[in-house]
């Protein structure tokens, strides 16, 4: 078991073997997905509670000083969680597509660029790219992580979708991790309308790419009955989520 706790530095990853890192870090917090983060805005904290980035974070393994990779990343609210994590000694990429920094009249390229002003996240880059051409070196990304975005890649075309972790799979290290969050569907409703998407499709899709697939139930929520969208009210933000930890061998 591991976890996450902050020091004067940033964030540590402490384990049964101790600190992984070369210094012994400060007295540890009870729970790191409760922690506020200085560096991050008041609307992200408030989202923490049905999202539990730390713990996310914790379950695909990321640590100081890694490499990182947000796919779609949007708005930049994982940017910011994974900035924190790797400290400054790691390095984040914040990867949109020209169509994703569109969404919204150009929403996601405003608040992601809001957030790099005046050097708030140093160890973060812009990677403004489209798949087919990402300008990574191959087998350098130690975690990559993508969150709600899988499901609307899948259902405008599957073979963009196994495109789109072909072209991960090459970046990520042997060893390396893709982290997948989406909203769960089930196979009798019309999940592109709803959003969502069945675990099984993301499964079969991840290992057909050459990934082995660990899955997590952190993001599980019972009381979501898979008929409503996640934009429906009262949903938002609290629906069943899987969590997908696929490994590149």
């Amino acid at each position: 078991m591991s976890w996450l706790t902050r020091t004067a530095q940033g964030w540590w990853l402490i384990g049964s073997a101790g600190v992984l890192m070369g210094c012994v870090a400060s007295t540890p917090v009870p729970s790191a997905e409760t922690q506020v983060q200085s560096s991050r805005v008041s609307a992200d904290v408030a989202r923490d509670a049905g999202r539990r980035p730390y713990a996310v974070l914790e379950f695909l393994g990321v640590a100081p000083g890694m490499t990182v990779l947000d796919v779609m990343a949007g708005g930049g609210y994982y940017t910011a969680v994974l900035a924190e994590a790797v400290g400054p000694g790691g390095r984040v990429y914040a990867q949109n597509t020209a169509r994703g920094l569109r969404y919204g009249g150009g929403r996601n390229d405003r608040a992601l660029q809001a957030r790099l002003d005046g050097g708030a996240l140093p160890n973060v880059r812009r990677l403004d790219r489209e798949f087919d051409d990402l300008g990574l070196v191959a087998d350098s990304v130690d975690v990559a992580i993508t969150a709600l975005n899988f499901h609307d890649v899948y259902h405008a075309s599957p073979q963009a979708a196994q495109a789109v972790l072909a072209a991960l799979y090459r970046v990520l290290k042997s060893g390396g991790v893709l982290g997948i969050i989406d909203h769960v569907g089930i196979a009798q409703e019309d999940n592109p309308a709803l959003h969502r998407i069945v675990p099984a499709r993301v499964i079969e899709a991840a290992q057909q790419a050459g990934f082995t697939v660990q899955s997590s139930d952190l993001l599980a929520n019972a009381d979501d009955d898979h008929l409503q969208s996640p934009f429906a009210p009262g949903l938002r933000g609290n629906t069943d989520r899987l969590l997908l930890k696929l490994t590149k061998p």
